[in-house]
């Protein structure tokens, strides 16, 4: 029986590591622009099927997954600046439609690019499991644990340590205060939406050689990611990440102990539990805003 709990426990922090990653670029997005980007699974299946892609060209597996998630990055300011910023100070709901929109401009062209089927990208460090106390665990996961922290830690550097992190903390708190004391926010928006992509692709490259790569992967991760992220709280860093790893675990137990049918649900029934009895999330601000 213990082998069994630590089984559940270690494939739900696993899945939720990803959910935390895509929950905190929802909430980098929408402290920039206090928007839903909804175009946010598709970078994380622009990270997986990059790197298959640059694979595929002869790249070795540790150039071609940063590059992939490089990529993003580039594919995540450039929606920002093409469709983003022309709307200029459009309502939060019009850029929500406009996210929705690139949402499927992207998946119509991955499935031309690649393909309906699904795509291999090779574990890291083997697929051999290894057995701890019962629970047997794919080396694969402790990569996405380890890359997941890693990113957990240089985010919270980035926006604690450097200039430019706090000038974007100030502008999710007072856009109209950043400007006035000469932030640029239009460079923090599109390095909102460059940041995001980087921690979607990183996700989508990470968890690629656990559930492979297809063009409509980031459809229900980046469903599973705004749950996360409304759980733990929009716009809270701290409550993306718990938001993530809880969601995990509940699915994972759920699974274990219920039915593996009922797991993709879990997510939406925290989502609406959520907006019905704890609409600001777990560590939410204690503000709410009329959209």
């Amino acid at each position: 029986m213990g082998g069994s709990w630590l089984q559940f426990v270690a494939g739900g922090v696993t899945a939720g590591s990803i959910y935390a990653l895509v929950a905190l670029g929802f909430s980098i997005v929408y402290g920039a622009s206090h928007a839903i980007n909804f175009a946010q699974g598709e970078f994380v299946m622009a990270g997986g099927l990059g790197a298959v892609s640059l694979l595929a060209l002869g790249l070795p597996l540790i150039v071609a997954v940063p590059l992939a998630v490089a990529g993003a990055a580039l594919a995540g300011l450039l929606v920002e600046r093409c469709a983003i910023e022309p709307a200029g100070d459009a309502s939060v709901v019009t850029l929500i439609i406009i996210t929705i929109g690139v949402s499927l401009v992207l998946r119509g062209l991955a499935q031309v690019v690649w393909g309906k089927g699904l795509h291999v990208l090779p574990a890291f460090t083997g697929s051999a499991p290894i057995t701890f106390f019962g629970a047997s665990i794919v080396p694969q996961s402790l990569w996405v644990l380890g890359g997941s922290a890693l990113a957990v830690g240089a985010l919270g550097w980035f926006f604690n340590r450097t200039l430019f992190g706090k000038a974007m903390r100030a502008t999710a708190l007072n856009p109209l205060a950043a400007r006035l004391m000469g932030i640029d926010t239009r460079l923090v928006m599109r390095v909102s939406f460059a940041l995001a992509a980087m921690l979607g692709a990183l996700g989508g490259a990470l968890t690629a050689p656990i559930t492979f790569a297809s063009y409509d992967v980031g459809v229900m991760l980046g469903l599973k990611g705004f749950a996360a992220a409304i759980l733990g709280g929009l716009g809270s860093f701290g409550g993306a990440v718990a938001g993530g790893l809880l969601l995990g675990l509940l699915e994972s137990f759920s699974a274990g102990f219920i039915s593996s049918a009922y797991k993709d649900a879990i997510a939406f029934v925290v989502l609406l539990a959520v907006l019905f009895f704890l609409p600001r999330g777990l560590f939410g601000a204690g503000h709410s805003e009329r959209v």
